[in-house]
């Protein structure tokens, strides 16, 4: 005797993300997916035979604007001859590369079309570790519109990807090729990431997954659309980490923040009184805990922007007020001492060991 259940699948219903309403995956995903994109790429290169040739690439993405706005990672779209996006409807747009930025690998297409459903932004700085989050995206570039879920293994991940500084979103999501540029919700159907890059020793999936912050690709999204490139901010002071033997003779309780080692000369930083020793700890209210997280904070503000550095020098903290200029005026001197990260450009490379362990994909 088969003995079988007569229950009968529930309905999915779709839900409006308003930031409230704690949804179930099912729910989450149904509100959201027909805000996913799916991304095919052509490109046209000459080969040593002096032929051409022609390869094809995808990826993710996600509309943010109802007049056709879609935000994904650079690395889906670079050196494209085409772009088209495809909807989870099936529609299919040619769509036109606004602007995009190698360093925090985020890119912005535009196509033609009207109110489509755009997605809800949350805030990634409301992430904790433990949350579960979703993953909607494209792996492959064959699955489409498939959805993985995991937790946040970490927040502020200080990650160094090709010579920039990252505070990522560490998750244990499923991930894989195809998935970039695709979006990382919460549990109330908001956009807390963009997912971008894999660690792994395989090519493929191995619990090691991490999203661009949303509140950071935003900020580099705005100058793309303003003026199709991004500007970096620049404050010109080199920086140290601190172990716990500079931090005892420092009189600091505990090793964080960024160890001003030098400033250059004219720079903002020397202009505004910065001086060897002190011990840069937040930036506009915003912690410092190592020395890589102060360069993805100052790279990412508006050159005229002032900000408020939280310093400890002789013993006691003190504010120190910094006007961020353009690092465009220092490009020909950027320069690194042993142990020492030129703020806003660069951090520690990967070890030689590391790089054994892990490839980046994505």
């Amino acid at each position: 005797t088969v003995q079988q259940s007569n229950r009968t699948a529930a309905n999915v219903s779709v839900k409006k993300v308003d930031g409230q309403t704690l949804m179930s995956p099912a729910e989450v995903y149904a509100s959201t997916v027909n805000s996913v994109v799916s991304i095919n790429c052509s490109a046209v290169s000459t080969n040593i035979f002096g032929q051409q040739t022609e390869s094809a690439s995808s990826g993710s993405g996600f509309i943010y604007t109802a007049d056709g706005y879609i935000v994904t990672n650079q690395h889906v779209v670079a050196n494209a001859s085409s772009i088209n996006v495809t909807l989870y409807n099936g529609d299919t747009y040619p769509a036109k590369l606004v602007g995009s930025d190698s360093d925090y690998d985020v890119a912005v297409l535009k196509i033609d079309a009207k109110d489509l459903p755009a997605v809800t932004l949350g805030n990634s700085t409301d992430v904790n570790v433990g949350d579960t989050v979703m993953a909607i995206g494209n792996p492959l570039g064959e699955l489409t519109f498939s959805m993985s879920q995991g937790i946040v293994s970490c927040v502020n991940r200080a990650i160094n990807v090709e010579g920039t500084p990252f505070n990522m979103i560490q998750v244990d999501a499923s991930i894989n090729p195809g998935n970039s540029g695709g979006p990382l919700f919460n549990m109330q159907g908001e956009v807390v990431g963009i997912n971008s890059q894999i660690f792994s020793t395989s090519g493929g999936f191995m619990g090691l997954s991490f999203a661009i912050p949303i509140d950071l690709a935003m900020q580099i999204k705005d100058q793309l659309v303003k003026d199709g490139r991004v500007t970096r901010g620049y404050v010109g002071v080199f920086i140290q980490e601190i172990n716990q033997e500079l931090a005892d003779s420092l009189g600091l309780k505990t090793p964080e923040g960024a160890l001003v080692t030098k400033t250059e000369k004219d720079s903002p930083a020397e202009k505004a009184g910065l001086r060897e020793r002190d011990v840069i700890l937040a930036l506009n209210g915003k912690k410092v805990t190592s020395s890589v997280t102060l360069p993805s904070l100052v790279s990412t503000i508006r050159p005229g922007t002032e900000v408020t550095m939280t310093v400890f020098r002789d013993g006691k903290e003190q504010e120190i007020k910094v006007t961020v200029g353009s690092n465009k005026a220092t490009e020909e001197k950027q320069a690194t001492a042993a142990n020492e990260t030129r703020l806003g450009v660069t951090t520690r490379p990967l070890t030689k060991e590391e790089e054994k362990k892990a490839e980046t994909t994505g």
